[in-house]
């Protein structure tokens, strides 16, 4: 019942309710059946001893027409029916006296009145269907039933909007910014149709804030950045001047995992998935390291894999960038195995659980460990590319693998 959507769970209720009200209608009128049967018994009585007590039933008579019309009699043809009271009639009712005999058949749901007097014989159809608790019983059903119809239909045109509202929030979550959630009214609906569509302008707004920040502060530190360390070149300590390159170079770093950062969470940001082979994503992943091949290995059996080539070679360059980066040999490995992309570098067991390192780094010990905006950036991409990311640790080897689980 959790999982269940409100409109299926509203189906479900009135389908139980019709179900339900119908059951009990029905049972109810079976349980009068008995109390029918009897009614109409009597009441073909009533209508025998009319005809075999009153002489002035004659053929034709006032009184005999005044008769048939009061209990919905019908004068057909005996030789119409004969046929079928001899092969379906069912006798109910066999009376007589001095003026004649009166018989009652059944022949599937309709009821015959044989009447034979001394001066004429008739056959009458009754056509009398419903005593007073039957259509009773009928009406309040049917009125029920409508009641409940009616009140299905009000609530789900009444839910109807919500499924608008869905879809627009959706297409919201889908990265249209620009989408405008309007609802006429004033009920509960309207004012969350109104409150979410504030809510999108404000989003919409400080993500445009955010994106021209993050540009203008990209654009601002980039060149002195290179040019400082253009003129850390010159510094003739080598060892401050060692400190310093590394120092802009790692802030020239920091602006790239920035901007990367920027790239994969703007609401237009797509995965393009085309086939690749592996060795087309590993040559990939080789031209955004800028590292000697000394310091990284690929161990892999070429093959085809649909993925997007420049994201999936940008994970794993981070992965290798920080393999290489913290790890006591400065060597990081790339295995396929089945399914599977290995990142292997030799290293300490990370102190926390991964969810712990995917988060942008806001504390000095994550900062420390180097696995800041990195595994941000691939966890992001790899939630939009639909592949799994797992860590685990080998200790007969001391190595960290981080595990790309494809599609």
């Amino acid at each position: 019942m959790k999982n269940i959507s409100v409109t299926s769970f509203i189906h479900t209720i009135f389908i139980l309710a019709i179900v339900v009200v119908s059951l009990a209608f029905y049972i109810l009128f079976n349980s009068t059946q008995e109390q029918r049967d009897l009614q109409r018994i009597l009441r073909y009585k009533s209508i025998a001893n009319t005809f075999l007590l009153q002489k002035e039933l004659r053929k034709n008579s006032p009184a005999l027409k005044k008769l048939l019309k009061k209990q919905s009699l019908e004068i057909v043809p005996f030789e119409k029916v004969k046929d079928k009271i001899e092969k379906y009639g069912d006798t109910r009712l066999d009376a007589n006296s001095i003026y004649g005999r009166v018989r009652v058949f059944k022949v599937k749901n309709s009821y015959y009145i044989y009447v034979e007097r001394s001066d004429y014989e008739l056959m009458l159809k009754d056509n009398f269907t419903l005593d007073y608790t039957t259509k009773l019983i009928a009406i309040v059903s049917i009125v029920i039933l409508l009641l409940i119809l009616v009140l299905y239909i009000m609530i789900i045109k009444k839910l109807t909007p919500l499924k608008r509202l869905h879809k627009e929030i959706e297409d919201f979550a889908n990265g249209n910014l620009n989408i405008k959630i309007s609802y006429s009214g004033d009920d509960e609906i309207a004012k969350i149709a109104k409150s979410f569509d504030k809510a999108i302008k404000h989003i919409r707004q400080l993500i445009s804030s955010k994106n021209l920040f993050m540009r203008n502060i990209m654009h601002e530190l980039k060149t002195p950045i290179t040019t400082s360390r253009i003129i850390a070149e010159s510094v003739e300590d080598d060892m401050a001047k060692k400190i310093l390159i590394r120092s802009f170079d790692r802030m020239n770093e920091l602006i790239e995992d920035l901007a990367q950062v920027e790239r994969i969470t703007m609401h237009n940001f797509k995965v393009e998935k085309k086939e690749h082979l592996l060795s087309d994503i590993f040559n990939e992943t080789k031209k955004m390291l800028f590292k000697e091949e000394k310091h990284f290995e690929f161990n892999f059996t070429n093959s085809k894999i649909y993925t997007d080539k420049s994201l999936l070679a940008l994970v794993l360059k981070n992965l290798i960038d920080n393999g290489i980066k913290y790890s006591p040999d400065s060597y990081a490995k790339v295995v396929v195995v089945g399914n599977k992309i290995l990142v292997k570098s030799k290293g300490e067991k990370l102190k926390e659980d991964l969810s712990y390192y995917l988060e942008p780094f806001s504390q000095e010990e994550k900062r420390s460990s180097g696995f800041g905006l990195g595994l941000y950036i691939v966890s992001n991409i790899l939630e939009k590319l639909g592949y799994g990311f797992r860590y685990r640790y080998d200790k007969e080897n001391s190595e960290n693998i981080f595990e790309i689980v494809l599609d």
